[in-house]
């Protein structure tokens, strides 16, 4: 190690809480910083885009919500053990400070770091806390709140920041928007990090239903679960659609950035992502998320008319049928929508986190 401040990021579950993170430690690493994340192999597995400048190292972690009786033995054994593992990588890197990302493989780190008393910071993705981020919430310096209005508990000192985005993202930050008309028109279906087979197979059976014109325009990117690939192919083929379906898209900026509407799941990252690069939408929260975060998540872009919204319970073939033909229809309603979408992005959200936890650490210091 060398003299440069150290950063411990602490995160896990899912790419909601590892883009984020992954935003930051891009920040902190241009700041002259050194960046180590503590997660667990799940959550490894989401950080093969990290730069190859961040230490990635693993602890032990579990959650009480999954598995029979006997994880629920093994969860709080694996949790010593994995605050066990971070207390040790403490002791011999000194971190200045520690950010969570929420998650399960974030706690070992958040608690160490408490029993340590270094400052920690965490990060809320989305408009109400998960169940990690609720934990500590009271016992940390600042919750830094990604969507806004954030549901938090009383007396918490927080902030809104927005949520980081990559800097693959924002490379396309603002794009040119080409609004619909009678020429190819690229649709982009994206799921959350594990896909969704409800929202590709509705998707592709609404796109069944639109008029011909506009269905013979149309060129799809569907993102797709492996196990549903053949049948999604095949309702694409049958309807004469040209439609790309892979499990999950590496470039999903770049196509984004090209599309006249996304269709996606209400996750805080996608939410920012569809922000930045300034695209109309139609939000299908999940409907399993916790506490229904992913509503709370789609209401900043509904509310200033950037996005339409559909209940997992409400969604048909017919009504996404007729809300695609809607926004694919009118260049006047897509480019409204586009524009609202900008208005509500916060590219600057990275920098400004960086800001914040460099005055922590300076008033920490005090």
């Amino acid at each position: 190690m060398t003299n440069k401040p150290l950063i411990m990021i602490a995160a896990g579950g899912t790419g909601g809480h590892m883009f984020p993170a992954q935003a930051l430690a891009e920040e902190m690493l241009d700041r002259g910083w050194q960046v180590k994340l503590s997660t667990d192999l799940r959550g490894k597995h989401y950080a093969t885009e990290f730069p190859k400048k961040v230490i990635i190292e693993t602890v032990k972690s579990s959650t009480f919500s999954r598995g029979g009786l006997k994880s629920k033995i093994l969860t709080p054994i694996l949790i010593i053990l994995g605050v066990l593992d971070a207390m040790r990588s403490i002791n011999k890197h000194k971190p200045s400070i520690i950010v969570g990302f929420g998650g399960y493989p974030a706690v070992p780190a958040l608690l160490a770091g408490g029993l340590k008393k270094i400052p920690r910071i965490i990060h809320e993705q989305n408009g109400i806390l998960g169940r990690v981020n609720k934990l500590f919430a009271k016992k940390v310096q600042i919750v830094v709140c990604g969507s806004w209005p954030t549901e938090l508990p009383k007396n918490i000192k927080s902030i809104h920041i927005g949520n980081p985005v990559r800097n693959k993202v924002l490379k396309y930050a603002s794009s040119q928007y080409i609004a619909p008309g009678d020429w190819p028109l690229s649709l982009l279906v994206i799921g959350g990090s594990q896909g969704s087979s409800i929202v590709s197979k509705i998707t592709a059976e609404a796109v069944t239903l639109l008029p011909e014109n506009l269905r013979m325009n149309l060129r799809v990117a569907c993102q797709v679960r492996k196990e549903d690939s053949y049948k999604i192919e095949k309702i694409f083929l049958d309807s004469k659609v040209d439609a790309e379906i892979q499990e999950f898209f590496q470039d999903v900026p770049m196509r984004m950035s090209q599309a006249q509407l996304v269709i996606s799941r209400a996750g805080a990252s996608s939410i920012a992502d569809i922000s930045i690069i300034g695209r109309p939408s139609i939000l299908i929260p999940f409907a399993a998320a916790t506490n229904d975060h992913q509503r709370a998540n789609s209401m900043g872009l509904v509310e200033v008319g950037a996005a339409d919204v559909i209940n997992e319970n409400e969604l048909t073939p017919k009504k996404l049928a007729d809300c695609i033909e809607k926004i694919l229809s009118s260049d006047q309603l897509a480019s409204k929508m586009a524009k609202a979408a900008l208005k509500q992005s916060k590219p600057n959200a990275a920098n400004e986190f960086a800001d914040l936890i460099e005055a922590t650490i300076r008033n920490n210091q005090k």
